[in-house]
């Protein structure tokens, strides 16, 4: 009896077109054996593979030319934070431009729009909405406070020696450029509000949800990343804060329970603590309620705060 031929290694744990197959020497008639499913029209995968969003989404881009991974797809592909409901989507969206039929694929959510020259690009062998096209896209799914922390993200200004990358990935002048080229997109109403909320120097979504809880509390605008001694090459710095009323808000996540981070950040408090200022802790604890527990840990220390006579005020009833 002769035995089966296996898929070649490149098509044997992932999912592949039908032209990567014939380049492969298979006859179309080892793609009807049962250790072969077919997805969609000249798609196939390995019938015991364990889905891999990014793999799929490589597979159906090579197998739709015109068309490009969007939406809540491109957003896990690009690591976006997203909300619990969605950070484990497996959906699978493609978009077209509005010049071609629509993308019409069994177990697919096709989308065709309008695109600009610069919002798609070719990202391993991804053809995908860019990390501001797929911002915008978003906009009509997302609540506003998650619009405005993955906004934060992509304005955010990076550590070259931690993430290597030296700029941000956006700016907010140009995802304002990229929301008036779209006065008509579902969500671009969101996008627009997003933008006046949207600031330089969150490090975290936490950060930015924190942000956004404080001026709903009718808190003043807080400073992002103050510097102890503005002018140091590398002074301590807090998250968040009010440089007049000497209160430094630090928000401690997951990372800051190891060792090594621990004692950093004792190092880091102390510095302010020894210039005279309140340092407020927030942590996991402190998000409940909508951050209220937070936000009466800041009234707190607002309350009790010395306040910098030289440093003009921006506060109203505290």
């Amino acid at each position: 009896m002769r035995s089966r031929q296996p898929l070649p290694a490149p098509l044997a744990s992932r999912p592949f077109t039908l032209e990567s197959s014939r380049s492969a020497g298979l006859h179309s008639s080892r793609l009807r054996r049962t250790d072969v499913a077919h997805i969609s029209r000249g798609l196939y995968r390995p019938a015991g593979w364990d889905f891999c969003l990014e793999e799929a989404a490589r597979a159906l881009s090579e197998a739709t030319p015109g068309a490009w991974i969007s939406h809540v797809t491109a957003a896990r592909i690009q690591s976006f934070l997203l909300p619990a409901w969605l950070s484990d989507s497996n959906e699978l969206h493609l978009s077209k431009p509005t010049a071609l039929p629509g993308a019409r694929r069994r177990g697919i959510c096709g989308h065709r729009v309008i695109v600009k020259p610069g919002e798609i690009e070719l990202v391993d062998g991804i053809w995908v909405s860019t990390k501001a096209r797929t911002w915008l896209d978003m906009a009509r799914q997302l609540p506003l406070t998650d619009l405005v922390a993955v906004g934060d993200g992509l304005i955010r200004i990076p550590r070259p020696e931690l993430e290597g990358r030296e700029g941000a990935y956006s700016t907010v002048e140009e995802l304002r450029g990229l929301v008036a080229r779209h006065p008509n997109l579902q969500g671009v109403v969101r996008a627009r509000q997003a933008l006046d909320l949207m600031r330089v120097g969150s490090d975290s979504a936490p950060e930015t949800f924190l942000r956004l809880a404080m001026l709903d509390a009718g808190l003043p605008e807080p400073e992002l990343q103050i510097a102890l001694r503005p002018g140091d090459a590398r002074p301590p710095s807090a998250d968040l804060g009010f440089r007049r009323r000497r209160v430094a808000i630090q928000y401690d996540g997951g990372h800051h329970l190891l060792e090594p981070q621990r004692l950093s950040d004792r190092r880091r408090d102390k510095a302010f603590e020894a210039a005279g200022w309140t340092v407020v802790i927030i942590d996991k604890a402190d998000q409940e309620d909508d951050y209220a527990p937070a936000i009466k840990k800041i009234k707190r220390a607002l309350r009790s705060s010395t306040v910098d006579p030289s440093i003009s005020s921006g506060f109203t009833n505290i």
